[in-house]
């Protein structure tokens, strides 16, 4: 059994970010905490709430005896807009997402992961080279050179970039994690689709082989699926590595 709780946060610059966590009944000392980045959404703009709805964070938190959490990005959900395609503003949001579970009595601040999947992977992969602590970061179907894949991709999805984003070297640099590859330090778990149709899976390997270059500790699954990853398929990478960074004996003090 889980408690859900719902939290609206400072990003720190007064706009309000929405917080989700789901946390086990009955826990004892402090332990991990995981926090889920939202994609896309397909125009819905349900944000975190989708997770909830979902049991993704209750399933998690009781499998992994851990605070699970799940933020919206800007103008999504609860969270102030305006979308800014995962740049410094809805980084800043999963930053002060962050801040607020690592300040938390019940959560090991050594001990959080970030999860950011499709358009919250594109977020997350550059939250990983801007913030420290993080124990690990796992990024499935994400896009690490925004300039490479905007030039190639879906109408909407380039509509989408250009109106939220721009066009700019500075834009498209701000949001992509493949140019920033030697200040990720953490434990990364990349994982995509041999056969995703919106993003390309060259992107994940091109940012598998720029951690590795810069000594990074990167670990790619590439899956036989699409964008979408089968449930089955994730539970039996995801678990075993979270369970491994979660473990309070993984944690050096």
């Amino acid at each position: 059994m889980t408690t859900i709780n719902h939290h609206i946060i400072d990003r720190g610059d007064g706009a309000a970010v929405e917080l989700f966590q789901a946390h086990p009944i009955g826990s004892g000392e402090p332990a991990g905490a995981i926090l889920f980045v939202h994609g896309n959404q397909e125009g819905q703009l349900t944000g975190a709430r989708e997770l909830v709805d979902r049991g993704t964070l209750s399933t998690f938190a009781v499998a992994m005896n851990v605070t699970a959490a799940a933020v919206s990005q800007p103008g999504f959900g609860a969270s102030d807009g305006p979308c800014d395609f995962c740049g410094p503003n809805t980084q800043d949001a999963i930053i002060a997402a962050l801040n607020a579970l690592k300040n938390q009595p019940s959560i090991d601040p050594e001990r959080i992961v970030l999860y950011g999947h499709s358009r919250g992977a594109v977020a997350a992969g550059m939250v990983a080279a801007r913030y420290n602590g993080l124990r690990a970061v796992i990024l499935s179907s994400g896009v690490y050179d925004l300039n490479a894949f905007h030039m190639d991709c879906a109408d909407g999805l380039r509509i989408a970039i250009e109106t939220e984003a721009g066009q700019s070297a500075q834009a498209f640099r701000e949001r992509s994690a493949l140019f920033h590859a030697d200040k990720i330090t953490t434990e990364t778990l990349l994982l995509h689709g041999r056969h995703d149709d919106r993003a390309p899976v060259a992107q994940a390997e091109a940012f598998s082989v720029a951690l590795e270059n810069s000594g990074g500790k990167v670990v790619l699954k590439v899956l036989e699926c699409g964008h979408r990853l089968p449930a089955k398929t994730l539970k039996g990478v995801v678990e075993p590595f979270l369970k491994e960074m979660l473990s309070a004996e993984q944690v050096i003090h």
